[in-house]
Order: structure tokens, then C-alpha cells, then sequence
């Protein structure tokens, strides 16, 4: 399974006591496939430096990179499909461009993508996500 992570739902899959500790933990055994873009990657170690600190947000990022069950894709096109808010866009266009089963998120501006048809993009809660893996 294909997924890309929300950061939000990358953050809180990190610490060791969290209750979604295993979408972290499956990803680091190879039994996930994340994609990741450079556009998601700099908000990943912006978002994870300011919760916590630049080491661990650096540390997390090199181990993202050197992981082979993640996979980088860079997006040759902007959909524009969450005009909300473009900064969601990031993900979206990565998940068109790796053709994620996935993106996983608790954000309620996905909801948009349900009403559109073309391009199809599934995007699933953080916790029917847990029940999938």
C-alpha cells in the first residue's frame, strides 16, 4: 500500500508511547510505502523543529530520506484542488504523481476531494488508517 502522511499524522506516529506509534513503526519495517516530495519533507522539518528541536527534526528527515520504504516523487503539475488552503495542495499532487492509494489525514478540507472525479484521489482518517495496517 502507497500512502502519503498528513504532517500531523507523521507527527504524532513518532513518539514511542503514541497511540499511532505503528504507522511509524510499519513504515520503518518496510511494510508501508510512503511518498514523499521535497515540498513535504520541508514542512515535515519545519513542523517536527518546532515541536520538538532542529536535531530531532533533522534526524527524522535523514531517516525518512535513507528508508526504502519511502519513495521520493516530485509532482510535474500543481492540481490546485483544495483552494482553501494551497498549502495542502503539497500533498495532493504528490499522491496524483506517486498514485497513492492514500493520503492519510484528519484535515476536513479533504473532504473536497470526494466530489471530484478527476483526478481520483482517496484519502482515509488517521484512525481507519490504524485499522488498515
Amino acid at each position: 500500500m502507497k500512502v502519503v502522511l498528513d504532517t500531523n499524522v507523521l507527527l504524532v506516529s513518532i513518539p514511542k508511547k503514541s497511540q499511532y506509534r505503528s504507522i511509524f513503526d510499519t513504515m520503518i519495517s518496510g511494510k508501508l510505502s510512503v511518498l514523499i516530495s521535497n515540498e513535504i519533507l520541508v514542512e515535515y522539518e519545519e513542523v517536527i523543529g518546532n515541536k520538538t528541536n532542529q536535531t530531532v527534526a533533522k534526524n527524522i528527515i535523514e531517516l525518512l530520506i535513507t528508508l526504502q520504504s519511502v519513495q521520493k516523487v516530485e509532482p510535474f503539475y500543481k492540481w490546485n484542488l483544495i483552494a482553501e488552503d494551497e498549502s495542502d495542495n503539497k500533498f495532493v499532487d504528490c499522491a496524483i504523481a506517486g498514485n497513492a492509494d492514500y493520503i492519510v489525514t484528519n484535515d476536513k478540507l479533504f473532504e473536497r476531494l470526494k466530489k471530484i472525479s478527476f483526478p481520483k484521489v482517496n484519502f482515509i482518517t488517521i484512525d481507519k488508517f490504524l485499522k488498515l495496517i
